[in-house]
């Protein structure tokens, strides 16, 4: 009978919990086109204030100028604070969590994310590490092959996940550029797939 009730309180608040997260989600990204959300924990932990996990499937994703294709998620533990909620504010999220999953980028959403000016810089650095010109002028994804354009010339890439990071190796040289790393983020694998770069790893999100 304990466990019942606790899966009846826990039914509603389970319902006020998905939607400030979806909300929460939404609110850091610039767009979102399509979002589904799973929440993982039993009703108990739920009342307590601890959500399991939660499980992720985001398409049509603008986050930080950044068109992301699709991104798929899954949290571990997270602390919730269910006071704000029940009183009708909004979802706060007060301690880091780790998430693993995979984001894919289409190549004109990546070559109009890295003409825009929060991504420009990237971008010029890109083709002049690689090719010795500026600026960029696209980026396309033809067969199993990143290409970067400049200055009428094209240079085709490969994605490479190197200690936790994403670098770009030259086809037909030596050289490689590598991104800049974010220390909460760890690239696991990098690979072109079905006209998409796809990358699988792991982040620290700190709300």
């Amino acid at each position: 009978m304990a466990n019942d009730a606790d899966s009846q309180r826990s039914g509603p608040v389970l319902q006020l919990l998905a939607s400030g997260l979806q909300f929460w989600i939404r609110q850091q990204c610039e767009a979102l086109d399509h979002l589904e959300l799973q929440l993982h924990g039993s009703g108990l932990g739920l009342l307590r204030g601890r959500l399991e996990g939660v499980s992720l499937v985001a398409r049509g994703v603008v986050f930080s100028s950044l068109e992301i294709e699709r991104v798929e998620l899954r949290s571990d533990a997270i602390q919730v604070q269910l006071g704000n909620l029940l009183k009708g504010r909004p979802l706060q999220l007060d301690h880091p969590f780790q998430i693993e999953g995979y984001a894919a980028f289409s190549g004109g959403g990546l070559s109009r994310s890295l003409c825009t000016p929060h991504w420009r810089p990237l971008g010029d650095a890109l083709v002049d590490g690689l090719m010795g010109l500026t600026p960029l002028q696209s980026l396309s994804i033809e067969r199993d092959r990143l290409v970067l354009r400049a200055q009428g010339r094209s240079c085709d890439t490969l994605p490479e996940a190197v200690d936790g990071g994403l670098q770009l190796r030259h086809c037909n040289s030596e050289q490689c550029v590598a991104l800049p790393a974010d220390p909460n983020i760890q690239i696991q694998n990098a690979n072109l797939e079905g006209g998409l770069l796809q990358l699988h790893g792991t982040a620290r999100v700190s709300p």
